[in-house]
């Protein structure tokens, strides 16, 4: 309440929500659209904000971003910060650290128009760092860092088992206690047919 209210409270140690939430065909819909995704995991990341906060950062109009904020809200993604909130700007928070979508689950028109998002969304986070992260990354960072694809003649079972293997490396660094000089990474991961029209 007291804070001004462009000054936006970060704490990239500390997750602004807890627990993971399985997307349902509602929270698909609403996800369906890449802004909503990035939005959502820059509250997820940085914290709580404001509609006028995130429309800066991400160069939107301050009604089309309360749009999208609107319809997080109403997908059970995200809640108004009443703590933080005063008649001038609203505040918002994420409700879960992470999403969960099982496309064996919950296919269907609302899964593919979500995973289409994630994609076009996992695509500008990788050209964002490739025209301003890279650049400027510390020489101990970037030799450890990774931007690389690779090709393999897979199953539809083995890719699955792959996806499994890489995922339950990923979740034992991610549930981990953080070391004290830890910093967040991304880690993005997409595994799909090559072909447009795989077994046609």
């Amino acid at each position: 309440m007291g804070e001004a209210p462009d000054e936006r409270p970060r704490d990239p140690h500390v997750p602004p929500a807890e627990g993971e939430f399985t997307l349902d065909t509602a929270a698909l819909r609403v996800l369906a659209h890449p802004m909503r995704l990035a939005l959502l995991d820059d509250l997820r990341r940085g914290g709580p904000a404001t509609a006028r906060q995130l429309a800066r950062r991400f160069e939107l109009d301050s009604g089309a971003a309360s749009y999208h904020l609107r319809r997080l809200a109403a997908g059970g993604l995200i809640e108004e910060d009443v703590e933080r909130g005063n008649r001038r700007d609203r505040w918002w928070r994420a409700l879960h650290r992470a999403s969960q979508h099982d496309p064996a689950e919950r296919g269907g028109p609302e899964g593919r128009a979500y995973t289409q998002a994630v994609a076009l969304a996992a695509a500008e986070r990788l050209r964002t760092a490739a025209a301003r992260t890279v650049p400027a990354m510390p020489d101990a960072w970037f030799a450890v860092s990774a931007f690389s694809d690779f090709d393999v003649r897979v199953t539809p079972d083995e890719l699955h088992a792959l996806k499994s293997e890489l995922y339950a490396v990923v979740a034992r660094y991610r549930d981990k206690e953080p070391a004290p000089d830890a910093v967040p990474a991304t880690v993005q991961f997409q595994a799909f047919p090559a072909d447009e029209t795989p077994g046609a």
